[in-house]
């Protein structure tokens, strides 16, 4: 259930157009259903702002088809990260509207009449090699109801590429900076733009990189201030960070 549904809920059972009973059925199944292999948090958009997320890797393709399931019987958005196409084809034998992105490995059902785009969130690649991650954050962002604009092989090694875009850069509420090998971009970044930057190390680079090891010492470390760092490869945790940056900004109390 999302945060607008229990709100005009209760504003129908407060203008005595629905029942306290009815509501009481409607509510039943909350905060979460036991389906014996997970237990699905409906209670979680209405606490932070978005759906639980499926992790799919270390789940069976079952497993994800009985969860998103469930799911879109309660809600009309799922989103499911590190997603084999083992995992979509599962989905999609009854979600046939269900979408399949195979280089971030995301699995989406979205079934909004129409998706939020609000505020503005960059995100930013190092090099090509980077995009399947920053494309995880992209989606997923977009997916979580952001604004956002792709800024993409923009690393140090060629510097006038990233400053080309100065622009878009300071107009976006926060930055997703997104790269491997030393791990350069996110200082550079936050040393532009006067709005958080989330950054994030991939593993992408040669032996000394340590699948990525280097590149997050490099951020851990960094002396450009305004920067926070999520673990490697992970851009959906840099999405979801971004988006609650994004979405508190574009939308004040």
């Amino acid at each position: 259930m999302r945060p607008e549904e229990l709100r005009d809920l209760l504003e129908a059972v407060a203008g005595g157009e629905y029942t306290v009973e009815a509501a009481q059925k409607r509510l039943a199944s909350l905060p979460f259903t036991d389906l014996g292999d997970a237990k699905i948090d409906h209670h979680r958009a209405i606490r932070c702002g978005f759906a639980e997320v499926i992790f799919c890797q270390g789940k069976t393709p079952s497993q994800v088809r009985s969860i998103t399931r469930e799911m879109l019987e309660k809600g009309d958005v799922v989103l499911g990260t590190r997603a084999s196409a083992a995992h979509f084809q599962a989905v999609a034998q009854f979600a046939l509207d269900a979408r399949y992105f195979e280089e971030p490995g995301l699995l989406v059902v979205d079934r909004r009449e129409t998706r939020p785009a609000v505020g503005h969130i960059v995100v930013a690649s190092g090099g090509t090699a980077d995009v399947p991650v920053a494309e995880e954050a992209a989606i997923s962002a977009e997916v979580m109801g952001n604004r956002v604009t792709r800024l993409y092989d923009v690393g140090v090694a060629g510097i006038h590429r990233l400053l080309a875009h100065e622009e878009v850069l300071r107009d976006a509420n926060v930055i997703v900076a997104v790269a491997g090998m030393e791990g350069a971009l996110p200082s550079l970044v936050t040393g532009l733009v006067s709005c958080p930057v989330v950054a994030v190390p991939t593993s992408v680079g040669y032996g000394a990189s340590f699948g990525g090891i280097s590149a997050l010492l490099t951020m851990l470390n960094s002396c450009s201030s305004g920067m926070g760092v999520v673990n490697i490869d992970n851009g959906f945790g840099a999405a979801a960070m971004a988006s609650r940056i994004n979405h508190a900004a574009a939308e004040p109390r």
